[in-house]
């Protein structure tokens, strides 16, 4: 296990050679492993995490990208143009072996474990999932401390389920070997309070409860949210890039006093900076793949500005 650990460190160093971090505006994008940042970052320095992490550990491997960019699939779900519109890739999570799901639980606990101390206490991670993998990523952010604060739904109808039995399509016209999936679930978790109640921990580290809607209307545990807009997909060319309307809401939610410090570490095209830089706030980004952090480095301006 130690062996396989060094390999993969040298490997994600090939794969994210050092540059110079992106800066637009109040938003800072490194191209850099995140395990290697959190492990270097300032203890208490974030207010709130929002963020997509990979699911597979192999889709986003450099042999896995380029099965995706040159569209052969691999470990991605490549569906066919539906009235001449391409439809976007999704990864292959049932294809998880038991061997690939233990690699998660261990993957997400030391992630977890790296952004405790940078994350303010009562700082909250709205952390993306789907509903096979969310149950790895609760046991391990719980083992690394965190506490559960509930899960955020997602409305959106996706491509993922709903599909006949693979080679007896017509045999089992009326058979669905997995429901469609009609939202996404975002897994909710908090760093313990350093104060003994809420209201004193927001005084002082400006965190610990969650920015209502209005006076009236608290933070609701759904919202209704649509496919990533083309435009926006044109803009952020990465299979799982979020809406800005959604992402907004949350990165508003997570910043109770109105201000501090978003972290993405699972950057992608940066889609949660955008958001960020639109609401007003100051994000924190990384990218290990230098293509997407290409990519995010023109998409940051314009999306910001939609």
């Amino acid at each position: 296990m130690a062996t396989q650990r060094v390999e993969e460190q040298a490997r994600l160093a090939s794969f994210a050679p050092a540059r110079a971090p992106f800066r637009y505006g109040n938003q800072t994008l490194h191209l850099a492993d995140c395990r290697t940042w959190l492990r270097e970052a300032v203890h208490d320095s974030v207010h709130a995490v929002v963020t997509d992490p990979p699911y597979g550990l192999h889709e986003y491997q450099p042999r896995e990208v380029a099965k995706l960019r040159n569209g052969r699939g691999g470990v991605w779900r490549l569906p066919p143009s539906f009235d001449g519109a391409q439809r976007m890739p999704l990864p292959r999570f049932t294809v998880n072996t038991s061997t690939d799901r233990a690699e998660l639980r261990v993957f997400f606990k030391e992630w977890a474990e790296l952004l405790m101390p940078v994350l303010r206490p009562g700082g909250h991670v709205f952390i993306a999932s789907n509903s096979l993998m969310s149950p790895i990523v609760a046991t391990a952010m719980e083992s690394a401390g965190f506490e559960r604060r509930g899960e955020i739904v997602r409305l959106v109808r996706t491509l993922r389920g709903g599909d006949r039995p693979k080679g007896a399509h017509e045999e089992f016209s009326e058979v669905s070997t997995m429901p469609r999936s009609c939202w996404e679930p975002w897994g909710l978790y908090r760093r313990p309070l350093s104060e003994s109640t809420v209201a004193a921990n927001l005084r002082r580290w400006g965190v610990g409860g969650l920015r209502r809607l209005s006076e009236q209307t608290p933070f609701l545990d759904v919202i209704e949210s649509g496919k990533t807009p083309a435009r926006e997909r044109e803009l952020a060319s990465h299979p799982t890039a979020k809406p800005q309307a959604f992402l907004r809401q949350l990165i508003r939610a997570s910043l109770p006093a109105d201000d501090g410090v978003v972290l993405d570490p699972f950057a992608g095209c940066a889609t949660t900076l955008a958001a960020a830089e639109a609401v007003g706030v100051s994000g924190i980004g990384t990218e290990i793949d230098p293509q997407y952090w290409e990519l995010a480095c023109d998409a940051i301006p314009p999306l910001s500005r939609l």
